[in-house]
């Protein structure tokens, strides 16, 4: 019995070690280091070391309450490579009973420190977000489950890992136990380092990219701070034809007295002319649309009088038999209710626009803000939408609207994209794969993220997106980074984002190759 025991775990271990495809950032070669059933050891609650047996295969795991809060088991890992600079953690999860009903789930999280030399081992300590997933709908199946993509590693420090099932989360809805037989860390490379746009003194910030042609346009705000209503706040541009790595000298697109002013949408026009949504914060509260052929010189098109006021307009894009379309939110942040969100339609090339109100009064732990959309075709519209709750659950994730009418209406959903912090979302579409980029800044981590996936495939299925993957890196304080904004030329993305500490942060900008599959 004993043998059939070392047997399986062996058999475990090396199944777990060619699971997958290589994903981007994984070091090349780099072999994944296993944490059996038997490398781990209690750390919290009492969950029990058994033996799953089917037929004649036993596999050692750790079963785990859906009913008891708490219950959690600790590794350490001692050999990644000296050249690692993050890894990523993934567990293997069994089913040890069919699930009642179909559409059950469970949540687990991961713990993380480095134990590193004359330093406390609690000083890299780092607490993952809650990941949700579905269970299959029989016994003794299989999951691989990412918890977390990205954790920066010291060089020759041991890895503390503890993963812990979360029975007390609005998600897990399986309240019967499952079972943990391993855990697979996997070494990566450092992202590649992104480019400077602008780092002058100041607080450089909220940026927008826009492709024209095969030229890249980098809009900002500079202030003295996180503010957006101070009269030293002005917008700016520069341009790039070679991919970022050289920028024009910097020209001023709105500078009005009294006034602070910040991009916060952008597109183009049925003609390929940019247009700049900028908000324009004093005595009043508006938003200036402005048109641009070169990202250059900028010329006031419309300050839409609007029935509803928006805290921001987003990005433009085009929708066939409607004209121009753009996603606004409002409210006041506060928890009550009051909140509301909804489209912007231009069928005159933005001359004039037409507000429609989708949702009112809702609560705050209900409303998508700063979203994001791509046109899918046959009217479909796929937005995505950031969240501003801080609770550390699965309530906390990015939202998903869609429509299949044009934009008339629409529906809105929570997805499973928890590991995120104010993170405001950018899409990009790859027409000839179909394959959709969601990219965002986890504030507080310093990390930007990106979920790539069929669009089809999570239309009408907001909870399986796929794991992120960290494609850059910036600032860990956590309003002084973040806001990251998309574009793409040909076969690649261009992404904007701003880094620093107050009263000083940098606008950069990462290229990464359009995903493939």
């Amino acid at each position: 019995m004993m043998r059939a025991f070392h047997l399986c775990t062996a058999l475990l271990a090396n199944a777990v070690l060619v699971l997958g495809a290589m994903a981007s950032g994984e070091k090349s070669g780099a072999t994944p280091i296993c944490l059996t059933a038997n490398d781990l050891s209690i750390a919290t609650g009492q969950p029990s070391l058994k033996l799953m047996a089917g037929g004649s295969v036993q596999i050692p795991i750790w079963s785990l309450s859906g009913g008891t809060a708490g219950q959690s088991v600790a590794g350490l890992v001692a050999g990644l490579p000296g050249d690692c600079a993050a890894v990523k953690v993934e567990i293997v999860v069994i089913n040890t009973e069919t699930p009642a009903e179909p559409g059950l789930e469970d949540v687990y999280r991961v713990h993380l420190t480095q134990m590193v030399e004359d330093a406390p081992f609690t000083t890299r300590y780092y607490l993952g977000t809650p990941v949700r997933t579905r269970l299959p709908a029989t016994r003794f199946c299989t999951r691989t489950i990412v918890l977390e993509s990205c954790y920066e590693t010291v060089p020759n420090a041991p890895l503390w890992i503890r993963i812990q099932r979360e029975p007390g989360d609005p998600a897990d809805t399986f309240t019967r136990p499952t079972g943990l037989a391993a855990v697979k860390v996997t070494p990566l490379d450092a992202p590649q380092k992104p480019q400077v746009v602008q780092d002058t003194k100041g607080y450089n910030s909220w940026p927008m990219m826009q492709a024209i042609g095969d030229k890249l346009v980098c809009v900002y705000s500079r202030g003295q701070g996180h503010t957006v209503g101070e009269d030293a706040r002005a917008v700016y541009s520069r341009t790039s034809v070679d991919g970022g790595k050289t920028w024009t000298a910097e020209t001023v697109v709105a500078n009005t007295p009294h006034y602070g002013e910040v991009p916060v949408g952008k597109g183009l026009d049925s003609s390929g002319q940019m247009l700049l949504w900028i908000r324009r914060v004093g005595k009043e509260w508006q938003h200036d649309l402005y048109r641009s052929t070169d990202g250059v010189k900028f010329v006031l098109v419309a300050t839409p009088p609007l029935p509803v006021k928006p805290v921001q307009i987003t990005d433009i894009f085009e929708v066939p038999t409607v004209g121009l379309m753009a996603l606004w939110f409002g409210g006041s942040y506060k928890e009550e209710e009051g909140h509301s969100w909804g489209t912007l339609t231009s069928r005159d090339n933005g001359a004039t626009w037409h507000q429609i109100t989708i949702e009112s009064d809702l609560l705050k732990a209900q409303w998508p803000t700063e979203p994001a959309a791509v046109y899918l075709g046959d009217g479909k519209i796929l937005a995505i939408a950031r969240t501003e709750l801080a609770v550390n659950t699965t309530e906390r994730a990015q939202f998903q609207m869609v429509s299949t009418d044009y934009g008339a209406t629409w529906t809105r959903h929570r997805t499973n994209i928890g590991d995120v912090t104010n993170s405001t979302p950018s899409l990009i579409l790859d027409a000839g794969t179909g394959l959709l980029s969601n990219y965002y800044y986890q504030r507080g981590k310093g990390a930007l993220r990106r979920r790539v996936v069929d669009a089809g495939r999570i239309f009408n299925s907001p909870l399986r997106w796929p794991a992120s993957e960290v494609v850059a890196e910036g600032s860990q304080v956590k309003f002084d980074a973040g806001n990251v904004n998309a574009t793409a030329i040909k076969g690649t993305h261009y992404l904007s984002f701003y880094s620093g500490k107050a009263p000083d942060t940098a606008v950069l900008v990462s290229e990464l190759p359009a995903p493939s599959h």
